[in-house]
């Protein structure tokens, strides 16, 4: 590739996303996703290695010098979204859209691996890279570590294309970066009957908009005002005829929280307020709480150096912005310390919408920094005992 190297990468970068882009794949379905990124690296001179992944697959790029291994990682899924991006090079797949910049992620990190392959003499140890199938089943990190993927794995970095950050920028922050997801199901069960004669009944519609209300105030009269979490009804669903008072109502909905301790705290007061509300009417309640995602949280000691990757190479590092979505790279967190970050994409619309669009100058800058990073954190070796 020569000292054309980065020109002639983004070239190849934005071919490769746009490739994936028109051939979109859902989670545990990407065989097709998996055998192109096996194609361009295998093509590039990269080991591929042997783990039992049905989709997905890993890699490694070792360096001239000892040292211990990190693992950089993207996901490589899409979303069930009609696109309307207009763009030339949209999904030929009905149905199925690269609508999260998945395919930006895969594309950017195969320009990281072969930088690196190439930069091999700077590298003070070893860099696994891991093509994640799932995220957006909450599934696959799950899924690549029961595999056995981070043995031996000091630390593991990763990153979010971020539509609302110009390219060039890199968004960097310690702690919480996003929420723990939790899911909730409610069913009260009441007295059904004549919707004349309600004083016959004990109605679950009316308990249920008491308990939606009562909710509502979990956050601001249960958690202290530094922590942040949102609880979101998001179905409430009862009775099929107008002159019927049901006998059931059911509730279903989310909530998001970036502190372990308010996960804990908003479970227990929800179910107690659903139970006290419905007894208190007659009726009684059934509360379902579902563990979804752990929160993302960036372990301290690696911002200085990721905001320095950044700044080395003539990108702006700023301070990353919380957000109550949630992403399954936390997963890996639980095990080894980890950093998630993100990168400026200049979109003009927001994750899974259909007309999500990014700019593409992007590719090179992720590329880029994800390499400096990797050897810069290989290089400090005092970061990772």
């Amino acid at each position: 590739m020569g000292t054309n190297l980065v020109e002639n990468l983004q070239s190849r970068l934005v071919a490769y996303r746009r490739e994936l882009h028109e051939n979109p794949e859902l989670a545990f379905e990407e065989y097709e996703t998996t055998k192109r990124i096996r194609h361009w690296l295998e093509e590039a001179g990269i080991t591929v290695l042997d783990y039992s992944l049905e989709t997905g697959l890993v890699c490694e790029v070792k360096g001239e010098q000892d040292g211990p291994t990190i693992a950089l990682r993207a996901d490589i899924d899409a979303l069930p979204i009609v696109e309307q991006s207009g763009v030339e090079f949209s999904s030929k797949t009905d149905g199925v859209m690269h609508a999260c910049g998945h395919d930006f992620h895969t594309s950017s990190m195969i320009g990281a691996t072969i930088l690196l392959q190439y930069r091999r003499s700077e590298l003070k140890g070893t860099v696994r890279i891991i093509f994640q199938p799932a995220e957006e089943v909450a599934e696959g990190a799950v899924y690549v570590a029961k595999q056995g993927v981070l043995e031996g794995v000091s630390a593991i970095f990763g990153m979010h294309n971020k539509p609302e950050l110009p390219v060039g920028t890199i968004g960097i922050r310690s702690g919480s970066l996003m929420a723990s997801v939790d899911r909730f199901e409610l069913d009260i069960i009441g007295v059904g009957g004549h919707a004349g004669i309600p004083n016959d009944t004990i109605d679950p519609i009316v308990i249920a908009s008491q308990i939606v209300s009562a909710f509502q105030s979990v956050v601001s009269r249960n958690l202290s005002p530094f922590h942040n979490a949102v609880v979101s009804v998001t179905k409430l669903q009862s009775g099929n005829t107008w002159n019927v008072i049901p006998e059931k109502a059911e509730l279903e909905g989310t909530v998001r929280t970036f502190q372990e301790e308010t996960r804990e705290v908003i479970g227990k007061r929800m179910q107690a307020l659903a139970e006290g509300i419905a007894e208190s009417y007659g009726a009684s309640a059934e509360f379902r709480w579902f563990s979804y995602l752990p929160v993302v949280n960036n372990d301290e000691r690696f911002t200085k150096i990721a905001a320095e990757a950044a700044e080395n190479i003539g990108y702006k590092a700023v301070e990353a912005e919380q957000i109550p979505a949630g992403e399954d790279f936390a997963f890996y967190q639980t095990q080894i310390p980890g950093y998630f970050v993100w990168v400026g994409v200049d979109g003009p619309k927001a994750w899974h919408h259909p007309a999500f669009k990014l700019n593409e100058d992007a590719l090179d800058v992720a590329a880029n920094y994800f390499t400096e990073l990797a050897i810069q954190v290989l290089g400090n070796p005092e970061l990772l005992g």
